[in-house]
């Protein structure tokens, strides 16, 4: 037998047997069919946004601590003609950049959660006042 019949025996035998399975998380309990609907939880909203917040503090605090030691090193190393004192430097470089993005990427979300907790407390009072208003507008009819 050669190479490509029992190549294309393998690949038949290998497709013959394939069985579709669709993998599927159980519905929640007390879950109805069609009638998802939008909803924020305030709370949960808040508490994501204090933590980002609360990260964003321990960063600017804890993330630079060691900065003047590691610039200090960096210079006397490179002073003294040792490559690991670029090296040193280049990683310092490294991660203020990086510490900056993660700084960024807190506050983001932080101001983000703040924007969308208030926005859809905006919207839902304009839903409200439009609903009632229509309500009010079928009795003049």
């Amino acid at each position: 037998m050669s190479f490509e019949q029992e190549w294309a025996s393998v690949r038949s035998t290998a497709t013959a047997n394939v069985d579709m399975r669709l993998n599927q998380v159980a519905p929640e309990p007390g879950g109805g069919g069609g009638s998802a609907d939008l909803s924020v939880d305030q709370d949960k909203l808040g508490a994501i946004g204090s933590a980002a917040y609360a990260l964003h503090g321990r960063l600017v605090k804890d993330g630079n601590h060691a900065r003047a030691n590691t610039t200090e090193a960096a210079t006397h190393l490179k002073g003294h003609d040792f490559l690991t004192g670029s090296a040193m430097a280049a990683v310092q470089e490294t991660w203020d950049s990086q510490l900056k993005t993660l700084l960024d990427a807190c506050a983001n979300i932080s101001n983000h959660l703040d924007y969308s907790a208030a926005s859809h407390a905006k919207e839902e009072e304009d839903i409200k006042a439009a609903l009632a208003a229509s309500k009010i507008d079928e009795y003049f009819k």
